[in-house]
């Protein structure tokens, strides 16, 4: 059984038990978070829990329960989303499916109870106080400015897309019933209190979505009731479910979810293909023809393995001796996807340069570094047998906050690409806390001044 963790001098340890938590009870936990810096920001979600420890003890292995007894931390969590919230935020056109659904868990399976079209606020509240059915209200930080300030800081944190969903369970109801997701979770109580139940993975690290039966899942392996100000991790493939004690208040808790599809696995998928790729250029067995009929077989022939494993030893070998990967989506669909920078305002500051132009007696340094990445890919405007790499800037300055983690919305990338020649120039910029445009590695000064003109359009870098 896991051992329950206590503040750092304590040294106590629970004996076994059934139903047996893993919490951290803090006593004095942060007023705010710090959002000075990406890690300032996680290391104060999770304060006490040092991030060392929480990364070689709990990520990916098991559940961390937070409880706080700290009335400002609660007073804050409760500002994030409240129930009150949704009158205004109807008004601004919901609808249901896309923003909203409506839903209770009766006999162990979800029952939806969403109506067409708009959501009107008068309705909702209905389903909600006689129905007893749970509001899940889709990707908050669209609407909530503090939680996007959180979900973007956590973005760069994580180097992952950050969504979240937002539980309101009248008492006495469940939303739910037990399942797993695919994304690694972190549950903040912000109105009244939530009873948890969480089993042991039947897929430890489940790269999908799936809903569990009561009769395959035992005993919970944990039971715990979370308050305003708690918090509450647990990795994907967690078997959960959490209903709102009866005779009490409604319950409202975010999820805040992350590290979808973001594997070895997913990045071997993304990185293999260009590997292939280049290697192909270069090595005429790659090139060459497989047998005839072999696609017509029931089952690979054991010829066709051998030459397979053999070809993947050889991209093993290439591998270990290269720096630059040829990233085909993730680097790119992360970017395109993720939440702009916070600002407050009409964010000009990330669609309009400032400040003075560069030139070639300039000093520049980047700026919004964690929103952007920096990727080597093929000349997409040409299609031959002599197509060549270029280097590729994308960034999210200019996304649109209101499409974030709406997986139906169509965006678009942001960006610029540079030849071959120029990317030991651009790592200088981007691995310098400042650099004279002068000592950039390009052949001559007009190419230096072009490069930083560009960048400094897209609003990149600024003159110091």
């Amino acid at each position: 059984m896991p051992k329950k963790a206590k503040p750092a001098g304590t040294g106590k340890e629970e004996g076994p038990g059934p139903c047996k938590q893993l919490k951290v009870e803090a006593a004095g936990g942060p007023s705010t978070l710090n959002f000075d810096s990406p890690s300032g920001l996680f290391e104060s979600l999770i304060s006490p829990i040092k991030t060392e420890t929480f990364f070689k003890e709990f990520w990916e292995q098991k559940p961390l329960l937070i409880q706080r007894d700290d009335p400002a931390v609660a007073t804050y969590y409760q500002s994030l989303f409240k129930l009150s919230d949704l009158k205004s935020l109807c008004s601004r056109g919901m609808y249901y499916g896309r923003d909203i659904n409506v839903c209770r868990c009766v006999n162990g399976k979800k029952k939806v109870l969403n109506k067409d079209g708009k959501v009107h606020f008068l309705q909702l509240r209905k389903d909600f106080v006689q129905k007893r059915a749970t509001i899940q209200f889709h990707q908050p930080q669209r609407f909530k400015d503090e939680l996007w300030r959180i979900q973007e800081k956590l973005e760069c944190y994580f180097g992952s897309l950050v969504g979240s969903n937002v539980y309101i369970t009248p008492a006495g109801s469940q939303g739910l019933p037990p399942h797993y997701d695919d994304v690694e979770v972190f549950i903040l109580q912000l109105e009244g209190e939530k009873h948890w139940r969480l089993y042991h993975p039947t897929v430890p690290l489940a790269r999908e979505y799936s809903v569990e039966a009561e009769d395959r899942i035992g005993r919970p392996a944990h039971e715990f009731t979370l308050k305003p100000g708690d918090l509450l991790y647990f990795p994907r493939g967690t078997i959960h479910q959490a209903d709102t004690p009866p005779g009490l208040a409604h319950s409202t808790h975010v999820t805040i979810s992350t590290y979808q599809n973001n594997s070895w696995g997913d990045f071997l998928l993304d990185t293999i293909s260009g590997l292939v790729f280049d290697t192909a250029k270069e090595d005429l067995a790659f090139r060459a023809g497989i047998p005839r009929q072999l696609l017509l077989q029931v089952e690979t022939t054991a010829v066709a393995t051998r030459r397979l494993s053999a070809f993947l030893r050889k991209l093993a070998d290439r591998l270990e001796g290269t720096s630059e990967l040829l990233s085909a989506d993730m680097k790119k669909d992360f970017v395109m996807n993720r939440l702009p920078p916070y600002c407050v305002g009409d964010g000009a500051e990330l669609s309009t340069p400032g400040g003075q132009l560069p030139r070639l007696d300039s000093t520049v340094r980047l700026q919004f570094k964690d929103h952007i990445v920096l990727t080597l890919g093929p000349d997409q405007d040409r299609s031959d047998e002599t197509q060549e790499k270029m280097v590729y800037i994308y960034h999210s300055l200019k996304n649109r906050r209101e499409k974030h983690m709406m997986g139906n919305e169509e965006t678009e990338s942001y960006g610029l690409r540079f030849p071959l020649s120029h990317v030991d120039a651009l790592k200088q910029i981007w691995n310098s806390s400042a650099i004279s445009v002068k000592d950039l590695r390009l052949t001559t000064d007009e190419e230096k001044e072009s490069l930083v003109l560009s960048l400094w359009t897209e609003c990149l870098i600024q003159v110091v």
